[in-house]
């Protein structure tokens, strides 16, 4: 035994230098280490600064970490005892074969010092508390960036129910997002796993994705009816016979495709075309003998109303009982819950269309064209009937734009309306539908063409326009409940209109006085009511919220609400000295 421990230990040379095992001893070093413990015990007393050194190097780095029993607090015969029990094991449960040994040291250490490092880690690790742990979840989601708002997910309020239980390292939340037609949103799913399950304690993660509910900018003053719709949307053309039915149809079940909550009102009195476009069971509006409202008939999924679903036809009138009519049609519906309520607006931009500009808060505008010269000049009257009205139009439809035939593609009616509108008014977006016997079919038969040819290039352009009507919308709800609010750091009220890149201070007295209500000046003659000293210099906004996308109702602490469109704010005394500003609390 003892000529084959020489090969096995020597005295502490100052070079620290190591010889292997010759594979030839694995046996014997087996059985001599399992049963002399005591032997090097005994060494260890007689030899205090001697090191195990000449074992298979699988085991070399861990030997090469114990300390002296002056370094470690611990009498060197009990590291020793460590030591030798540890090499037991190790042995007795790992004996490869002497021909695989050569090729087996390097995973072997590998996998030693791997495994000793991981219980290293769990047992001196300590357990991370709940406040670090929802920071460091909150600090990874914040990673994530929506591309309509350019802001983090956790910034925009996304992040609901967080729950974290640390001993097990599982966490769990819900993703609320703006609309459940989000195009985006198996994206933002997607990336909340991953950088959640990069955290070093978490080992599993729950991710549920939601919607907000569906409601209105402002809607105090809205018809009850309209009080949970989120965004309507306008689809308009000003001129009959373009295919303002067929794009509004067709956006509407594209919409809802993308998961959204959806009505359809047909504001055509004089022609309504949905009954002829879909085809639901039950072909007659029913009224709520209690409520005295309107329910709304629904094909496959899509709530509906339309004159020509009350049993009237085409109705014979003049223009203020039609304004009444879509007036009750629209406002006495029992609409529920919608995330988009797209409007088919009839042709024109007479009093009709003014009474719906005005009596629904509409979020945006499609504008449907064709090629023609003569298409361009009356949508053209419709862009700027919209742009008075503080509606924005988010993109142009060219519909009947062409057509492939013999591998060539033609423009009948000629090219550059859609794109002269574009350039015109600054309209962001621009879409081409060709001239197709199916779209035109469909439109007859009562199946829309996205419906009855999801997958067509028809269904693909139409995907592309629910996509960007729903971006836009989103910009646009973001944009207005942020264009105007009270900074009570620095006791002034923040502007930034919408499609404006200019921001601007004012302050809230100089506001106040500068209301223009009957109650603050005289209507018949335009005298000041309301005085310079009856508002005091400290006032300061109670609550300020947004009306669609003119104006704000800024409510003052002597209870009254003060409309203020954006209009007449850019025209006020604005703040050039400001004091020493602070962190913001922007209400």
């Amino acid at each position: 035994m003892r000529l084959h421990f020489r090969d096995i230990i020597t005295s502490h040379d100052t070079q620290n230098t190591k010889h292997e095992v010759h594979t030839s001893h694995w046996p014997l070093i087996t059985s001599c280490f399992s049963l002399t413990s005591h032997f090097l015990i005994s060494l260890s007393l007689a030899h205090k600064n001697m090191q195990l050194l000449h074992v298979p190097s699988s085991f070399c780095l861990s030997f090469q970490n114990v300390k002296t029993h002056e370094e470690a607090g611990l009498p060197s015969y009990e590291k020793t005892l460590q030591l030798s029990s540890a090499i037991c094991c190790s042995l007795q449960q790992q004996r490869p074969e002497r021909s695989k040994w050569a090729s087996r040291r390097g995973s072997a250490l590998s996998s030693f010092t791997a495994k000793a490092a991981s219980l290293e880690d769990v047992a001196g690790a300590p357990a991370i508390s709940k406040g670090a742990a929802e920071s460091d979840v909150l600090k990874a989601l914040s990673q994530i960036i929506d591309p309509d708002f350019g802001t983090d997910i956790v910034s925009c309020g996304f992040v609901k129910d967080l729950d974290i239980n640390e001993a097990l390292g599982e966490v769990s939340f819900r993703l609320e997002l703006t609309t459940p037609a989000c195009p985006i949103k198996d994206m933002f799913e997607q990336k909340a796993n991953e950088v959640v399950n990069l955290l070093p304690w978490v080992k599993n993660v729950s991710v549920t994705m939601s919607a907000q509910p569906a409601r209105p900018i402002y809607a105090e003053q809205l018809p009850a009816g309209l009080q949970t719709i989120s965004n309507i949307i306008a689809v308009s053309s000003c001129k009959g016979g373009v295919g303002k039915s067929t794009v509004a149809v067709n956006l509407a079940y594209t919409l809802a495709g993308m998961g959204a909550r959806v009505g359809i009102f047909d504001a055509d009195v004089y022609g309504p075309s949905l009954p002829t476009m879909v085809s639901p069971e039950n072909r007659i509006l029913v009224m709520n003998p209690e409520k005295k409202t309107i329910i709304p008939t629904e094909y496959l999924g899509v709530k509906l109303v339309s004159f020509g679903f009350a049993g009237q036809g085409r109705a014979v009138m003049r223009g203020p009982m039609v304004s009444g009519v879509i007036n009750q049609l629209l406002t006495t519906t029992e609409w529920g819950e919608l995330d988009y309520l797209v409007v088919d607006m009839p042709p024109g931009t007479g009093d009709i269309q003014l009474t719906l500009c005005q009596v629904v808060p509409l979020t945006a505008a499609v504008i449907v064209t064709t090629p023609q010269k003569l298409a361009f000049i009356d949508v053209a009257k419709g862009v700027r009937m919209f742009s008075k009205l503080k509606v924005p139009c988010v993109a142009v439809v060219e519909n009947m734009s062409h057509f492939d035939a013999d591998g060539k593609r033609y423009y009948p009616f000629g090219r550059g309306s859609g794109s002269q509108v574009v350039e015109q008014f600054g309209i962001p977006n621009l879409f081409d539908l060709p001239i197709r016997p199916t779209l035109s079919a469909s439109g007859d038969s009562g199946t829309p063409e996205v419906v009855a040819d999801p997958l067509g290039e028809v269904s693909k352009t139409f995907q592309d326009i629910g996509i960007c009507v729903v971006q836009q919308c989103a910009k646009i709800r973001q944009q207005v409940s942020t264009a105007v609010t009270y900074d009570k750091s620095i006791k002034a009220i923040r502007v930034k209109v919408p499609d404006s890149d200019e921001a601007f201070l004012l302050h809230p007295a100089t506001v106040r006085r500068n209301d223009r209500s009957a109650q603050s000046v005289d209507e018949w003659t335009g005298e000041q009511k309301l005085q310079f000293a009856d508002v005091p210099e400290d006032i300061e906004p109670e609550e300020i919220r947004p009306m669609g996308n003119y104006a704000v109702s800024i409510t003052w602490p002597d209870g009254f609400s003060q409309i203020a469109p954006y209009d007449q704010l850019q025209t006020i005394e604005r703040l050039v000295d400001v004091p020493q500003q602070v962190p913001s609390q922007a209400s």
